[in-house]
């Protein structure tokens, strides 16, 4: 044994390395999770807007909407999810939260741009409506979940990419 105590002294400092650099980590998973958790949320809601599709369940007035303008949208389409991908655009003063918009890729049979529009249009307000549900912060964003809101990010949606 060591009569000078040198032992314990490394020992406390080694002790003490590794609390900060478990802290440090600790804080970044914390971040990564919030950015995971909403993502898998977007994925979710997506899933659920194509569902919604495949289904074609629509309120009364986007039905008749539908018959008329979008009548290809009645019946299930096949358009699948492909990838949900993310942009941090930076800090945002206004709503005090970091920015992320989203880009959803799908693909799907040949449509027409506006039938593909509206599908896509559909698959974002779900992917927004389900983050505000995961987050519950419904009550921070208006009836078009745009945008949506968690406790440390701002989400919103660019155009659906049809590949």
């Amino acid at each position: 044994m060591d009569q000078s105590g040198q032992i314990s002294v490394e020992y406390i400092m080694i002790a003490g390395l590794m609390l900060i650099v478990s802290c440090a980590v600790a804080i970044f998973i914390v971040n990564e999770s919030e950015l995971t958790h909403a993502m898998g949320a977007a994925r979710s809601g997506a899933s659920e807007g194509l569902l919604t599709d495949s289904l074609a369940i629509y309120s009364d007035e986007a039905y008749k909407d539908y018959i008329n303008e979008h009548p290809r949208l009645i019946s299930p389409s096949g358009v699948k999810i492909v990838n949900i991908s993310y942009e941090n655009q930076g800090f945002n003063k206004l709503y005090n939260r970091t920015k992320i918009q989203l880009r959803i890729y799908a693909t799907g049979p040949e449509m027409k741009g506006s039938d593909l529009n509206c599908i896509g249009d559909r698959i974002n307000f779900n992917a927004r409506k389900s983050i505000c549900n995961v987050f519950n912060t419904q009550n921070l964003t208006n009836s078009f979940y745009n945008p949506a809101f968690s406790n440390k990010y701002i989400f919103t949606t660019a155009d659906v990419k049809w590949v």
